[in-house]
C-alpha cells in the first residue's frame, strides 16, 4: 500500500515560490486530483501560497535545504492528510528522522476554559477546532501505529516527532495555547519565535539530503487497520487502542465537555456525530465508553442492530459477563428513569425506529408508547447519537438529524453537531465512497468511471461462482472476505437433518442466506456473528447482517430489484423479497426507491481493500463493466 504525497525538497519549494506560487499550486492541485479529491479548497491554496514557502525558507535558513518535504501526506487507510512530513537524517544518530508539521494560518486563537483540547479561532467557519499540538500528536501516533518503518521494533532505527507552526500568530495572540501539556512533546511555534523553530530544526536534522529517508518511508509496508470489534474488549477494559484524528477528537472532546457541564450545572444537552461508512463513528463510541467508564460516569452503549450489539458483547465481554451489560438495544429504554444515566451512546443511530413497541411489549406499556427518539433523549443527561443518514434501509427508521433536533427542541435543550469527513473503510478512499454514491444516484452528477487506486480495487465478475473463487483466494491469504446480496431471493427456514436451504440461486450456482436466528445451524454461525466468525463465508449475507461491519474483501450481488435501464437505475419492487417492503401503503414507491439504493450503498461500502461486483441483470452487468476500470 503506497504512502502517497507530493515530494519536494525545501530548496525546490523556495525556488518555485521565488517567481510566484502558481507552479507550486499546480503541482499540488494535480496531486489532489489524482487522489480523487479535487483541486483543493481555497484554504488549502492559501496555505500552499503562504505556509509552505515560509516553512521551506526556515529550513533553508537552518541549512537544511536538502530535507524532503512530503506535502499533503496521506495517512494510510484513511482519507486524512498531514500538511507536511519532513524526511531527513537524525542529527544525533544518523538514522532516518521524520517530523510531522501542522501548518496553521491563524493569527490568533484561544483555548476553551472547559475543554483544554479545543480552541476558538476568530473568523473561522467552525466555532471549535482541535489544539494544533493535539492534532499533530494524533498524526504522529497514527503513523507509528500503521507505518512499519516507524514502529517500535523497526530495524532502521527511524524516529518521528511533530510540531505545529502558526506563522501568522505571535506568542501573545495564542498565549493560552502555549501552556497545553501536548506542547511539551509536540511544540507549537509562532511567527515571532521563528529563530526558535530554526534552532529546533537544526537540533533534529543533519544538513544532509533527505532522499534516502523519504524513499524508506514511501516503501514502508503498511500494517492493516486495527479492526473495531477485535479491539473492543481492550477499549472498554482501560486501554486506548484507537488514535482519534481531527473531527473524531473534536467530537470526543465535545462529548466530554458536555458531560462535565451537565455535572457542574445540572444541565442537559445532546451531541450528534454524523459521518459516512468507516468515518470512525463506532471508534468514537467505544472510546467514549472506555473513557467515561474510567471516569466513573454511568454510561451505556446502545444500537438498533442485533448483529452489531451481540458481536460487541461477544468480543468486548468475552472475559467478563459484566462488561456485556454495557451494550444495550434502542428499545431497552421504554421504562428508563429520566436522566438516569450520565451518558447514553447511541451508535448506528440511523436505525432508530418510530417506537420501541414489538410483539413482546406488554399492553400497558404499548398503550402509552412514546417515540423511540424521545425515550433515548430522556434516558441520559447527555445522549450522544452517531449516525449516517444514507444508511437508513428500512421503513420506519427515523434516525435523521432533523428528527433528533426536533425532539430535543420540544424538550428545550441544545444539540451540538460534529460532521466527520474522513473514511477509514474502503482503504480510506473518499473517491470510492463518492463513486458509489454517484453510481446509485445518492449524490449529484450521475455515475462516473472508476479507476483503481493503490489502496482500493474494484472489479466486475462474470458470475457469482467467479466471485466466490476470487474471494476464497483472499481468505487463503489470511484476509477477511464475505459475499452479500440484495434481498431478491426466498429465505427459507433450515430443514431438519439437512441444514440451510441454498435459496440464492443464479444459473448453476446456489448458496444459502446467513442463518436467521441466534443459534448456529451446522457450521453456519448465528446471524449476529455471520460477519465476524469462521463459517460465515459459506453463506450469503444480507444488509441486516452486514451493516456496521467490515472485512478486507467484499463481494456484492446486485439483485433484479435495482437495474440499469438506458441511462439510470430503476428500482423494481416486484423483484424484492423483503417483507418490510411489501406494503405500498406503508412504503410508497418513492420511499422504496430511496431505501433500496441505501441498501446497496451499505453493501457496497463494507470492504477495506477491494470490492467485487456482480449483477443478476445482464444490462446492469454491461453498464458496470463499462464503468469500472474502463480502457483508454
Amino acid at each position: 500500500m503506497s504512502l502517497s504525497s507530493v515530494r519536494l525538497t525545501a530548496s525546490q519549494i523556495i525556488e518555485m515560490s521565488s517567481s510566484g506560487t502558481s507552479e507550486l499550486e499546480r503541482v499540488l492541485s494535480e496531486y489532489l486530483r489524482s487522489q480523487g479529491i479535487g483541486a483543493g479548497s481555497v484554504g488549502e491554496a492559501r496555505s500552499w501560497r503562504n505556509s509552505l514557502p515560509q516553512l521551506a525558507r526556515d529550513l533553508g535558513d537552518a541549512g537544511l535545504g536538502g530535507i524532503e518535504m512530503l506535502v499533503e501526506q496521506r495517512l494510510p487507510l484513511t482519507s486524512k492528510r498531514a500538511d507536511v512530513v519532513l524526511a531527513g537524517v537524525d542529527a544525533r544518530t544518523g538514522n532516518p528522522r521524520y517530523l510531522v508539521v501542522e501548518l496553521k494560518q491563524w493569527g490568533a486563537a484561544e483555548q476553551l476554559d472547559d475543554a483544554e483540547n479545543l480552541v476558538a479561532v476568530p473568523g473561522t467557519a467552525y466555532r471549535q477546532s482541535l489544539h494544533p499540538s493535539v492534532q499533530v500528536a494524533g498524526y504522529v501516533d497514527y503513523l507509528k501505529d500503521f507505518v512499519a518503518v516507524l514502529g517500535e521494533t523497526n530495524s532502521a532505527g527511524a524516529s518521528i516527532g511533530g510540531l505545529a507552526y502558526l506563522h501568522n500568530a505571535t506568542a501573545s495572540s495564542v498565549h493560552t495555547l502555549l501552556s497545553h501539556t501536548s506542547t511539551r512533546t509536540h511544540p507549537l511555534f509562532t511567527g515571532d519565535a521563528r529563530g526558535d523553530l530554526v534552532a529546533h530544526l537544526r537540533a533534529l536534522f543533519a544538513p544532509e539530503p533527505g532522499i534516502g529517508a523519504a524513499d524508506l518511508f514511501a516503501r514502508s509496508p503498511v500494517a492493516p487497520s486495527k479492526q473495531l470489534l477485535a479491539l473492543a474488549a481492550d477499549e472498554v477494559r482501560e486501554r486506548e487502542q484507537f488514535v482519534l484524528l481531527d473531527e473524531q477528537r473534536v467530537a470526543f472532546d465535545l462529548v466530554l465537555r458536555a458531560v462535565e457541564r451537565s455535572r457542574r450545572g445540572d444541565t442537559k444537552s445532546a451531541v450528534v456525530i454524523t459521518g459516512g461508512p468507516g468515518s470512525g463513528k463506532s471508534v468514537i463510541a467505544l472510546a467514549l465508553l472506555g473513557e467515561l467508564a474510567r471516569q466513573g460516569r454511568s454510561v451505556v452503549h446502545a444500537t438498533g442492530s442485533r448483529s452489531f450489539t451481540q458481536t460487541l458483547r461477544k468480543v468486548a465481554g468475552h472475559r467478563s459477563p459484566r462488561v456485556q451489560t454495557l451494550f444495550k438495544y434502542f428499545n431497552s429504554f421504554m421504562e428508563a428513569d429520566r436522566n438516569g444515566l450520565d451518558v447514553l451512546v447511541c451508535d448506528e443511530a440511523h436505525r432508530i425506529r418510530e417506537t420501541s413497541v414489538n410483539r413482546y411489549t406488554s399492553k400497558a406499556i404499548r398503550h402509552d408508547a412514546r417515540l423511540q427518539v424521545d425515550e433515548l433523549l430522556d434516558a441520559a443527561r447527555v445522549p450522544v447519537f452517531l449516525l449516517d443518514e444514507h444508511q437508513v434501509v428500512r421503513p420506519g427508521e427515523q434516525g435523521a438529524v432533523a428528527d433528533i433536533r426536533a425532539a430535543a427542541a420540544r424538550r428545550g435543550f441544545d444539540v451540538a453537531q460534529v460532521d466527520l469527513d474522513a473514511e477509514f473503510r474502503a482503504g480510506g478512499s473518499e473517491a470510492y465512497i463518492q463513486w458509489v454514491r454517484r453510481l446509485l444516484g445518492l449524490a449529484p452528477g450521475g455515475p462516473v468511471p472508476w479507476r483503481d487506486e493503490a489502496t482500493f480495487r474494484v472489479d466486475v465478475v462474470d458470475s457469482p461462482r467467479e466471485m466466490e473463487h476470487r474471494l476464497r483466494a483472499q481468505l487463503a491469504l489470511g484476509k477477511g472476505a464475505r459475499m452479500t446480496a440484495g434481498y431478491c431471493w426466498p429465505w427459507s427456514n433450515p430443514v431438519d437433518g439437512v441444514g440451510l436451504v441454498p435459496d440464492v440461486e443464479i444459473d448453476d450456482w446456489a448458496r444459502p442466506w446467513n442463518v436467521k436466528g441466534d443459534r448456529a445451524v451446522g457450521d453456519a454461525p448465528p446471524s449476529a456473528l455471520w460477519a465476524t466468525v469462521d463459517g460465515g463465508f459459506e453463506q450469503v449475507g444480507c444488509v441486516y447482517t452486514a451493516q456496521g461491519f467490515e472485512y478486507a474483501w467484499n463481494g456484492v450481488i446486485l439483485g433484479p430489484d435495482l437495474v440499469w435501464r438506458t441511462d439510470r437505475f430503476v428500482a423494481r419492487r416486484e423483484q424484492n423479497r423483503d417483507p418490510d417492503f411489501r406494503s405500498r401503503a406503508r412504503v410508497p414507491d418513492e420511499e422504496f426507491d430511496r431505501l433500496v439504493r441505501n441498501v446497496y450503498k451499505v453493501l457496497l461500502t463494507r470492504g477495506m481493500e477491494g470490492t467485487l461486483l456482480y449483477s443478476a441483470d445482464r444490462e446492469t452487468r454491461e453498464m458496470l463493466r463499462g464503468m469500472v476500470n474502463p480502457r483508454g
